[in-house]
């Protein structure tokens, strides 16, 4: 298997929340080992898994209509294992971390220092290779914008061939079309990015100034458990984030699923700030479902059978898992999944491919999260005119 660790450099004399190097470490050696294969299978699923990759991006260009999918040379293509995986997102993560632990060592020192005394730079990186360990053999593929290919300025897209093959045969489905089918997902947020090359740094502003919001007042933390607790009618001691997921109105009206921990670590500004990021990972997940679903039987045959085998696989996850999942929030991302793909499929069947695609033009095109669930909203505030 490839991998990509580009070096992110680090920021002298200050105290260290996360260990990110301990987090990469933790999470390779915890990521579980993939399915038994023997080099001649691993380097035909590598280049098979390639082959598609590359045969995807004519579909994804002829359902999106997005002219970036006819050059995507900026960005990189790897074929990863599980522990490749994780090495490469705390990479991710440390980029998107590090603006708002920057800034608050320079605003306020004291809490970063207390935090970093209190919690250690080992600590947070063991937590977050555990976490990255138990996502390493769930996910399939993932485009990562922000940490720089090695051959130009767009990201990276990853296929973890471990899990693909593993779902394959769970699934017992045909290989190669089913490899197809998850290349379309994921070479689509390779062009969505593309086509819209502002969103990246849109993102990482937006995500830069949600983390420097909570770590900015997290002297206030202790206060605000308190009250949050007595808001939410806990016994004394609880501590909110043991609560399950509820749902949560956001300021722009629409609904967000969210847990009790979260809301404790949002005021209004905050949650605003949160809400606009579900809004824009609704609309990338939306529109890479909408265009994997946009295939038929002349470009993988098997479809009908991948979607509904997929779709049920699901419902088989133990107890365990299931909460695991809840306490990542998993289970809500699949949820900005379906809320996205009704936004999309709801404006381009009134105003057609090249309407919706006026979304990737400027982050004002964007839709907020109450347009996710109004998308009419959207059209009108656009000017679109409707399909009679």
């Amino acid at each position: 298997m490839e991998s990509n660790e580009p070096t992110v450099s680090s920021t002298p004399q200050r105290p260290q929340l996360v260990n990110w190097d301990f987090a990469a470490g933790s999470a390779a050696r915890l990521a579980p080992a993939g399915p038994t294969m023997t080099p001649r299978e691993i380097a035909a699923a590598v280049d098979n898994l390639r082959a598609q990759a590359d045969a995807s991006v004519a579909h994804v260009h002829a359902i999106s209509r997005l002219d970036a999918a006819r050059d995507l040379r900026d960005s990189e293509l790897l074929i990863v294992d599980r522990a490749s995986w994780a090495k490469a997102n705390t990479q991710s993560f440390r980029v998107l971390v590090e603006p708002a632990l920057n800034q608050l060592a320079q605003s306020k020192p004291e809490i970063l220092k207390a935090a970093s005394v209190s919690l250690g730079g080992n600590l947070t990186g063991a937590q977050l290779g555990a976490i990255l360990a138990f996502l390493s053999s769930k996910v399939l593929g993932q485009y990562d914008p922000f940490v720089p290919s090695r051959n130009g300025t767009g990201g990276r897209l990853m296929l973890v061939a471990p899990n693909i093959i593993s779902v394959e045969r769970e699934l017992n489905v045909d290989p190669a079309d089913f490899r197809l089918w998850v290349c379309l997902h994921e070479q689509t947020h390779r062009v969505q990015f593309a086509a819209a090359p502002w969103l990246k740094d849109h993102m990482i502003s937006a995500i830069s100034e949600l983390t420097t919001g909570m770590m900015d007042k997290a002297d206030t933390l202790s206060e605000r458990l308190a009250a949050a607790a007595k808001s939410l009618g806990m016994p004394k001691g609880e501590h909110p984030g043991r609560r399950s997921a509820e749902v949560e109105q956001w300021p722009d009206g629409g609904k967000v699923h969210g847990t009790g921990l979260l809301s404790v670590l949002q005021d209004p500004d905050d949650k605003a700030r949160l809400s606009h990021l579900t809004a824009v990972m609704s609309l990338l997940e939306g529109h890479a479902n909408v265009v994997m679903d946009g295939v038929d039987a002349r470009i993988v045959p098997t479809v009908k059978t991948i979607r509904r085998r997929f779709n049920a696989r699901g419902k088989s996850r133990g107890p365990v898992e299931k909460l695991i999942r809840q306490l990542l929030g998993l289970d809500a991302k699949m949820r900005q999944y379906s809320d996205g793909a009704k936004f999309v499929r709801r404006v381009v069947d009134q105003t057609g491919m090249e309407g919706f695609n006026l979304v990737w033009e400027a982050e004002a095109n964007l839709p907020t999260e109450r347009e996710i669930h109004t998308p009419d909203e959207w059209i009108d505030r656009m000017s679109l005119t409707r399909h009679g």
